[in-house]
């Protein structure tokens, strides 16, 4: 077991000021495999300090005096993506090649994409006029990222902010944080200025609140639930600091009746089971003719079935196990209230066959109704509601029907069709056929799925503020 019981301030590893610590546990056999601190209101007061006692000097540095750091941090990643890709699978439970190409491939393409942007992109502006116009960075920012994908969402809202000039105080999730702790190190090793970045662990409603309440913190970037979002939001706006928010989803692959379905509903199971469901932009929703309707729910038990569970170290496990005891819980809850409200249980993912760890396996459900729960809330696991629908106006509707709108899918052998179709549907970010997820595009959402983008160009304009100098 590792002792991660410090916290990360000014260029050190330091002791918290309180001795509370945070067990942390591998969800595949239950057992405790670090410790780390659990920080304080005063830690977050140290930290901040610390930021922005930093920000002067970082944020006067050229973009390519910035873009050197982030470059040194990317070769340590890459030099270490095995052990990284490993130490994610312990902790969160993503099978190990997955875990590779996915929590830590990403963030690593990200890290360069914002190497290049810190050089290449124009902070000087335009002129328009008798102005010149400027963006700067905004100044401290407080990044409060999810357990799901720990390292990317770190990496999207640190690499994004010190590209742009801004110093940072990182919380990450209780449930996953020892990527945290490794990326630290990593910054370390590249000899970042002391108070740059600062790294303070800890529960939401103290550390959290600390961060998004704090008078000199100049933005929070909050990734995770919307109910708790909702609650970052109310806070920082006690100081009217500038808050970005990536949320929670419930998006819809809409399948038209031109589509070829095997491939159509093969990638949309896919998509629905990455990381065991538990991915904001899942397609949780599939929706198909009504005259499809047995014939798509066929092939997705079929490919659903092939999603082989267990150890996520293993080579032939496809879907590993939920985060928590709390999360298997939760998904098995909704399992139980799909079949009490009368939807189709095709396949049943809790006769798992494992009595040790936090296992749920692929779900589907299928003749589900738009007012039934599993159609509507969020549930984080590896459970697919599949739905029909009459022609495309009702498809586009069902799939708008939602207080939530991050991402969705089109399938149909006429690429014009579906991006017509695309263009209607309500959601941030959506794939026609199989297009592939770009890492360099701007990721967020609509409606209750966020306030702002990460990712690329848009990514990076969220840390800078924008002024207007009169000649």
């Amino acid at each position: 077991m590792s002792d991660r019981s410090r916290i990360y301030i000014n260029g050190a590893w330091v002791d918290s000021g309180a001795p509370g610590r945070i067990d942390v546990f591998n969800p595949a056999t239950g057992d405790r495999i670090a410790v780390v601190a659990e920080g304080t209101c005063a830690d977050v007061d140290t930290a901040v300090a610390a930021a922005r006692a930093a920000f002067a000097d970082w944020s006067e540095r050229s973009g390519a005096e910035r873009a050197g750091y982030l470059e040194k941090a990317l070769s340590l990643v890459v030099s270490r993506m095995d052990d990284l890709a490993e130490l994610i699978c312990r902790d969160l439970g993503m099978p190990l090649e997955l875990a590779k190409s996915i929590q830590v491939g990403l963030p690593a393409a990200n890290l360069a994409t914002f190497a290049e942007l810190a050089r290449a992109y124009s902070f000087d502006g335009f002129e328009v006029g008798n102005s010149l116009v400027v963006r700067e960075p905004i100044g401290v920012v407080g990044a409060i990222t999810p357990w799901n994908y720990p390292l990317h969402q770190i990496v999207l809202k640190v690499g994004a902010a010190l590209a742009a000039g801004c110093t940072v105080v990182l919380k990450p999730s209780e449930v996953t944080p020892l990527i945290a702790y490794a990326l630290a190190d990593v910054f370390d090793e590249t000899g970042l200025p002391p108070g740059v970045l600062n790294l303070v662990s800890g529960y939401g409603p103290v550390v959290g609140e600390a961060i998004a309440a704090h008078r000199d913190v100049d933005m929070v970037s909050f990734t995770g639930s919307t109910r708790a979002g909702k609650r970052v939001a109310v806070v920082a706006a006690e100081t009217v600091k500038k808050v970005t928010l990536e949320l929670g989803g419930k998006s819809a692959a809409i399948i038209l009746e031109d589509a070829p379905l095997e491939e159509a509903v093969a990638d949309t199971v896919h998509k629905c089971m990455l990381n065991s469901g538990q991915t904001c932009s899942a397609l949780s929703r599939m929706l198909v003719p009504h005259t499809k309707i047995d014939e798509a729910s066929a092939i997705a038990a079929r490919v659903a079935r092939q999603f082989t569970l267990g150890d996520p170290m293993l080579p032939v496990v496809r879907l590993g196990p939920l985060v928590s005891d709390a999360q298997r819980q939760r998904v098995e809850r909704y399992i139980e209230q799909g079949v009490a409200e009368g939807a189709a249980l095709v396949v049943d993912g809790r006769d798992d066959g494992h009595r040790v760890g936090h296992f749920v396996g692929a779900t589907v459900f299928t003749n589900v109704s738009e007012d039934m729960t599993i159609a509507r809330e969020e549930i984080f696991g590896p459970v697919l509601s599949i739905m029909g629908y009459h022609d495309e106006d009702d498809a586009v509707r069902i799939a708008n029907d939602s207080e939530f709108g991050l991402a969705g899918s089109v399938w149909s052998a006429s690429a014009e069709r579906a991006l017509r179709v695309a263009r209607r549907m309500h959601a941030g970010q959506v794939q026609i056929n199989d297009g592939q997820f770009n890492p360099s595009a701007p990721f967020g959402g609509f409606k209750q799925s966020g306030v702002g983008r990460e990712g690329g160009t848009l990514g990076l304009e969220e840390f800078l503020e924008v002024k207007a100098i009169q000649r």
